[in-house]
């Protein structure tokens, strides 16, 4: 039943140290107000990382050579040596627990190679990849147009390219359609059948995605007289298998057919993206552990002064609290009306630093929307409402905590001598 009495000597108690009592609760609304905004704020920066890299997959590994850091079986330190096409069908005979192989080639060989290409009076410079259909499979593009490369064009070495949207622009007419059209790279022709958008920009492999070209990998080699080298190898794990496993294994084994010291650790480099990933969700997950301690930690600042303003109003009401006593009231109605205060201060001092931090967080979540970049630092920053109301429930029982001191020091004086107090 609604104490109508009970309420107003709350107020009124409250009322009358306001002052104190707006420092204390804005401590209480600054702790949760920075709580949900640092949680909000560490959420957007995760879901921004990590939609860069959902279309991407994760369970991949990539590995490419380097120059002998150890002398083996007769071969001096510093050897170069490459991958060849007989690797391809000895890591997927030799290790079952790769699910897709793609292995690569880039025409001018390094990763931030470019390649001149032509088309009628206008040029650019662009990285052209060969590549097997399995790649879109590790690192999937958006077709816009046409279709990506097929076995056929693998089996039959044809000379044809699908190129990226800004290799588009660059080369056609706004109104122009590209396929079926040739572009000359290097001074030979291929024939374009698809074009396309990256899908994620946050993981690139061999440069922009966008200005990329592919050609078949079997028709890079023979064009541009690569023989039967093999630039570097992309493989997926089986699904419920780790990437390291196939990472290991790969490296052992191609260790052995090109003849490298075992605990040779430069000779084949490459890239984990398992472990990439587990590296940066762990460094979210930390990132919300600080974040809660700090808040947290803002958060029992503001309780502790909670517990010293509802002290400061049991001292000035010790008189008050005496005639109580004396007119029959017991220690549970004091505790409970002390408390209930408390509770009442700390309510209402988090309910309006949680209301406005989650205004901050909706505000700026629709004016990142409203920008059309692809490449944003923020996206969809808010926190969970099962976690909003875990915090404020959180609060609501360490306000009741705080006023059991003040409580317990009301009860614990004697009501004649509560009524000699001045």
């Amino acid at each position: 039943m609604f104490d109508l009495d009970k309420w107003q000597e709350i107020f009124a108690a409250l009322k009358k140290n306001k002052m104190r009592t707006f420092l204390t609760a804005f401590g209480v609304f600054w702790g949760i107000f920075m709580l949900i905004i640092m949680l909000g704020s560490g959420r957007g920066l995760q879901n921004a990382v990590f939609d860069g890299m959902k279309d991407f997959a994760t369970n991949s590994v990539f590995i490419w050579t380097q120059a002998t850091s150890e002398p083996y079986a007769g071969f001096a330190r510093g050897r170069r040596f490459n991958f060849k096409n007989d690797d391809i069908e000895a890591l997927k005979r030799n290790i079952p627990e790769i699910d897709v192989l793609a292995p690569r080639l880039q025409a001018r060989g390094g990763s931030a190679a470019t390649d001149n290409v032509v088309r009628g009076l206008k040029t650019g410079s662009f990285t052209v990849n060969g590549d097997y259909p399995e790649w879109n499979k590790i690192d999937p593009v958006k077709m816009l147009e046409g279709r990506f490369l097929n076995q056929l064009d693998i089996h039959d070495k044809r000379k044809v390219a699908v190129i990226g949207d800004m290799v588009q622009e660059i080369l056609f007419e706004e109104e122009e359609e590209p396929l079926g059209k040739y572009i000359r790279i290097n001074g030979v022709y291929f024939q374009v059948i698809g074009v396309f958008s990256p899908l994620n920009s946050n993981i690139g492999f061999g440069g922009d995605k966008a200005q990329s070209i592919y050609i078949p990998f079997t028709t890079l080699q023979q064009t541009y007289n690569y023989g039967d080298v093999v630039g570097w190898f992309a493989m997926t794990a089986k699904p419920g298998i780790s990437a390291s496993v196939i990472d290991e294994k790969a490296r052992d084994l191609l260790k052995r057919r090109h003849k490298i010291a075992p605990h040779d650790m430069q000779a084949i480099n490459g890239v984990n993206l398992d472990e990439q990933f587990k590296k940066v969700s762990g460094l979210f997950k930390g990132i919300d552990f600080l974040v809660w301690i700090v808040g947290i930690g803002t958060l029992l600042a503001g309780v502790i002064g909670i517990s010293n303003i509802m002290l400061i109003v049991v001292k000035e009401r010790t008189k008050e609290i005496g005639i109580q006593r004396a007119l029959g009231a017991t220690p549970r109605k004091i505790i409970s009306q002390i408390i209930t205060e408390s509770v009442f201060l700390t309510t209402i001092a988090g309910y309006f630093g949680l209301t406005l931090a989650v205004f901050i967080l909706e505000m700026t979540n629709k004016a990142l929307m409203a920008n059309t970049a692809e490449n944003q630092a923020f996206k969809n920053p808010g926190v969970d409402f099962n976690i909003a109301i875990t915090a404020l429930i959180v609060l609501i029982v360490a306000g009741a905590f705080a006023g059991l001191m003040p409580a317990n020091r009301a009860v614990s004086i004697k009501p004649i001598d509560a009524l000699r107090d001045e």
